[in-house]
């Protein structure tokens, strides 16, 4: 039998190098993908293990480091990590020396004003600079700051920042901009400032200024004695620290703890990519079984001649299923190499959509080459595990009468049934979500798997399917090419079964694409309509930090020649004892302005001191109406009770995403906001007084690189940049599934014309040209296309509709809306997929010999 197999791959290799191509793209991607993951788990093992260098014992304050105005009574944290506690490890046996230091946050603004970087998947960093105590920070020009007045920056921020030694570098911490001189810069090993993050160095007294206190500190790292046992001097540190407020770290605990974070950061891309390579996978799993299934048909005279001499059903199984075994090695074989191609690649673009992953040397590790092997051969025999049983099933004296016979109408019958309950189980379960209100992971799951039933169901009807819609489509192909178009539309009813697992392949893939670019073209106008509905000011003022802005910001902004109206605005949360809700704040005089508030009872001049306008669908909700009074309980702080106020009922306006449940005056909810400061200032341009207004707006309040002045274009924009993000990434990893599509539609043709030589040669005798021959195969390619294509998109649309119940629960302005440009697109994409995918079957056809053709067998 092994004899017979590899005879059968040589024989066959043509046929078989397409499916050979499905398992090895297959395998490429989940090769590429475990390879991926474990460069990326050890280019941040060694990133951790470069800032744990020289460290024994790691001392580390509970306070957070962060921006200032997040602590104190001055706004400032307080640490319990101090001069006095450093000086006293130091004298400790078996310390070598310590580093104490100071982190903060702090944004920088580049020579044109604005900040350095916006990415908020990236940090803005901030310590102390240690002449020669900080292993991982070494000086690259200049010197290092010394005095209040002077900084350093990471070489890579100055130089996109536009600064040189010397400059003056604008940068903010917490509120107004400030400004030091640029006197050095510096190379790190910190994978967050090599990911893209910046890095600003002050002095330790200016550090502490402006994150602490004088004389305290966010972390002291230990250094010990060469031959110091690291626990014992843990033991030690620990002695030493306050009862709260600090904790001590052996490098053996802090290396574990950062290992775990690493596999958690890891762990969920490498998992989601895997989902990918699962998909591409799939899609090949029917292509290899289609190849099978007609290579068989096509062997069945040598199959039978195997079985009268002697052969029994288990050993042509087990001829078959080598056969696959062998050609999912090779081709895993080939597929792993192309893989690490694939994961060399994957890093930088997986960045330029910021990402911020570090660099790290190609990791290969040994399970990574057993994994890729195991599932290329073990897809590839389980898809040939149905043909192999056909094959056994063929009688030695049927088959020598007839190679392809029509599947039995029994086994369709069964296998339609089978696919009504599947896609009906799914749908029913789509249908639930459709009605669910909740972000549960349970509903999530119940999705999933609601989803992967609708598509099985579909992919198992698809041979019933596939004769109304594409004689459909015949009627089309007949009027507009003739003969050829209804030859075209016979051969591809000819055999159901083959038909249905071609256009499965591209079924999926295109149901997979249309569904989420459903989903997150929704989505994008839902985040838009939350950032925009219901406001007119031209340009909306906000800080990029959650600290909010400084209560006199509206009043400055006033004052800037061209505005007409700014709009001071924060927000609060209350209860009413069973629920919470929020409660906008500002100035009711000058917010309709800056807001449009479709009142239903009331109006805005109504809202005063303890009165407040409540949304419809809140007073529905909560049974109110004007007049009504509010019991609610608010707090003037973290930590402290709960304060009962009695608010009255004195407006109902039409929910708006830019207006919480209930809206009242500045003075009412400004006490009760976080930090007690602004959200943001909605800002009315005079006419024609736009120009230049974000310059002026960014003056009058210091110039902070921390200020956002948007417009509502820019709103706009990025709103929709995230989910756009998002979906290029999607759409590149989908793409690896339709290239295997366009695979499976080649392969299948191709084979196809082979088993129909005779024929083709028939049509040739009759009359038919080779541009006949060539427009025939053609259509059947694009008749095949478009039926995957009408099945994956209208599936695709039908589960992003049901399952947007999901995303509506927790943002309420989402409706389900059909990008009809890229579903268009889509369409037209299989439509080009059939045309390519036939170039090379229908030149083969083309080119048969007319007499050789007709005496073949």
């Amino acid at each position: 039998m092994l004899r017979i197999a590899l005879r059968n791959v040589f024989a066959h290799k043509a046929r078989l190098v397409m499916t050979a191509l499905a398992v090895l793209l297959g395998v490429a991607f989940v090769s590429g993908t475990l390879i991926f993951g474990d460069t990326t788990a050890n280019a941040y093992r060694t990133a951790a293990g470069t800032s744990l260098k020289g460290v024994a014992v790691s001392v580390q304050s509970q306070v957070r480091p962060s921006v200032a105005g997040t602590g104190g009574p001055d706004g400032t944290p307080s640490s319990t990590l101090d001069t006095a506690l450093a000086d006293k490890i130091r004298a400790l046996p078996g310390v070598a020396a310590v580093r104490p230091t100071v982190n903060g946050m702090v944004t920088v603004a580049g020579k044109d004003g604005l900040p350095v970087n916006t990415d908020k998947a990236r940090l803005n960093l901030a310590t102390n600079y240690l002449p020669g105590k900080d292993s991982r920070i070494s000086l690259k020009e200049g010197r290092g700051p010394a005095a209040e007045g002077e900084l350093a920056l990471d070489a890579r921020t100055a130089l996109k920042a536009g600064y040189r030694i010397g400059d003056t570098v604008r940068f903010a911490i917490d509120g107004p901009g400030l400004a030091k001189k640029l006197v050095g810069t510096v190379a790190t090993d910190d994978p967050r400032v090599n990911a893209g993050g910046t890095l600003t160095l002050f002095d330790t007294r200016t550090a502490q200024k402006l994150f602490l206190h004088p004389g305290q500190f966010h972390e002291i790292a230990v250094a010990a004695k060469t031959g110091t046992d690291h626990s014992e001097l843990t033991d030690r540190v620990r002695a030493l620290l306050p009862d709260k407020g600090a904790r001590a770290t052996s490098r053996e605990d802090l290396a574990a703890e950062q290992a775990e974070q690493i596999g958690e950061q890891t762990g969920f891309l490498t998992k989601t990519l895997l989902g990918f390579a699962g998909i591409a996978l799939f899609i090949g799993a029917f292509i290899i079984a289609n190849t099978f299934t007609m290579l068989i048909a096509q062997r069945s005279r040598e199959i039978a001649l195997m079985r009268a001499v002697g052969a029994s059903r288990r050993q042509v199984v087990r001829a078959v299923l080598i056969e696959a075994a062998l050609l999912g090695l090779g081709a895993s074989a080939v597929g792993f190499v192309l893989g690490i191609g694939i994961a060399t690649v994957m890093r930088p673009l997986l960045n330029a959509s910021g990402a911020g992953l570090p660099a790290g040397p190609l990791v290969i590790s040994q399970g990574t080459v057993i994994w890729s092997l195991v599932v290329g051969v073990l897809i590839t025999v389980l898809a040939a595990w149905l043909p192999s049983r056909k094959a056994a099933k063929i009688a030695p004296v049927a088959a020598l009468s007839s190679i392809d016979q029509a599947p039995p109408a029994r086994a369709l019958v069964v296998r339609n049934v089978l696919g009504t309950l599947l896609t009906g189980a799914g749908a029913l379960l789509m249908l639930y979500i459709y009605t669910v209100d909740s972000t549960d992971q349970t509903y999530l799951m119940i999705a999933m798997l609601g989803a992967a039933l609708t598509l099985v169901g579909i992919i198992v009807q698809a041979p019933l399917l596939s004769r109304p819609l594409i004689a459909l489509a015949g009627k089309a192909t007949t009027r507009l090419f003739g003969v050829t178009g209804k030859l075209a539309k016979e051969n591809a009813l000819r055999n159901p079964r083959r038909t249905a697992a071609t256009a499965s392949a591209l079924m999926v893939g295109l149901a997979l694409v249309s569904g989420l670019t459903v989903v997150g073209h929704s989505t994008e106008r839902a985040m838009i309509a939350d950032a925009t509905q219901g406001l007119s000011a031209d340009y909306t003022v906000a800080n990029t930090i959650t600290t909010g802005l400084e209560v006199d910001a509206a009043a400055k902004i006033a004052q800037v020649p061209g505005v007409a109206a700014a709009v001071p605005t924060t927000m609060a949360a209350v209860s009413t004892g069973a629920d919470f809700f929020g409660i906008t704040g500002t100035d009711p005089k000058t917010y309709g302005k800056a807001a449009n508030l479709d009142f239903r009872a009331g109006s805005l001049r109504d809202i005063g001191p303890g009165k407040i306008a409540v949304s419809d669908e809140f007073a529905t909700k909560a049974g109110l109406k004007v007049g009504s009074t509010l019991d609610v309980g608010v707090t003037t702080g973290r930590g402290e009770k709960e304060v009962q106020r009695k608010l009255k009922v004195v407006g109902v306006y039409a929910k708006t995403p830019t207006t919480e449940e209930a809206l009242g005056t500045l003075a009412d909810v400004l006490p009760y906001s976080d930090h007690k400061k602004l959200e943001k200032v909605l800002v009315k341009a005079e006419p024609g007084q736009t120009a230049g207004l974000e310059r002026k707006i960014r003056a009058a309040l210091g110039d902070s690189p921390l200020m956002e002045v948007q417009t509502h274009e820019q709103a706009i924009k990025d709103g929709g940049a995230d989910i756009g993000t998002v979906l290029k990434m999607m759409y590149g990893l989908l793409g690896m599934a339709l290239l295997i599509s366009v695979v499976g539609v080649v392969n299948t043709l191709a084979m196809s014309v082979f088993e129909r030589t005779r024929e083709i040669g028939m049509l040739r005798a009759i009359g038919l040209d080779r541009t006949g021959i060539k427009q025939m195969v053609r259509l059947e390619s694009v008749v095949i296309s478009l039926f995957g294509a009408a099945l994956g998109i209208g599936t695709g649309i039908f589960l992003a509709w049901a399952g947007g119940g999901l995303v509506r629960s927790s943002m309420e302005t989402y409706e389900t809306l059909l990008p009809w440009g890229e579903l268009g697109m889509f369409l037209a994409l299989a439509l080009v997929i059939g045309v390519l995918a036939a170039i090379w079957p229908a030149r083969r056809a083309a080119r048969l010999n007319m007499l050789q053709s007709i005496q073949s067998s």
